[in-house]
């Protein structure tokens, strides 16, 4: 089935139009898709019921070749389908982080990405772990933060 949640679905998760483009494929296995839908159960669809507006999906899962070609880390938790790059139709990325953190939901990682999107992360590391991303002279810097005020 490709419902992950009551709003979320396997394709939305896995789709990338730079795939398509360059004809990559973008097929996760089966330990990928449980983690796609703990992603979900645990930090998307809570948070979309909390919010009551759609949460927009812009890259969810990763194939190898598909990180690469779009300049992601190596040890990114998008290959695992561990984490989503999200927006929110007229929520500022910090304030969607704020939420996530307000609500206690249980991100492993949350980072307010250059002010334009947010990274949430669910894992079993359960780090907690709050950034920003910023660039500094053309490098992407990441800096702890303690909230996103």
């Amino acid at each position: 089935m490709d419902e992950l949640t009551r709003h979320f679905t396997l394709k939305e998760m896995t789709r990338s139009s730079v795939a398509v483009r360059q004809g990559i494929p973008n097929d996760p296995d089966a330990d990928v898709i449980q983690n796609l839908r703990l992603l979900c159960v645990h930090i998307l669809e809570p948070l979309r019921q909390r919010l009551g507006m759609p949460v927009f999906i812009n890259s969810g899962y990763r194939s190898e070749a598909l990180n690469l070609l779009v300049g992601g880390s190596g040890g990114s938790q998008h290959l695992t389908g561990e984490a989503a790059d999200i927006e929110v139709d007229y929520v500022k990325p910090s304030a969607v982080c704020q939420i996530i953190v307000d609500a206690g939901l249980p991100f492993d990682q949350l980072i307010e990405e250059f002010g334009e999107w947010t990274h949430v992360s669910y894992s079993r590391k359960h780090r907690r772990e709050k950034l920003r991303a910023v660039k500094k002279d053309g490098v992407t810097w990441y800096e702890k933060v303690e909230d996103f005020r």
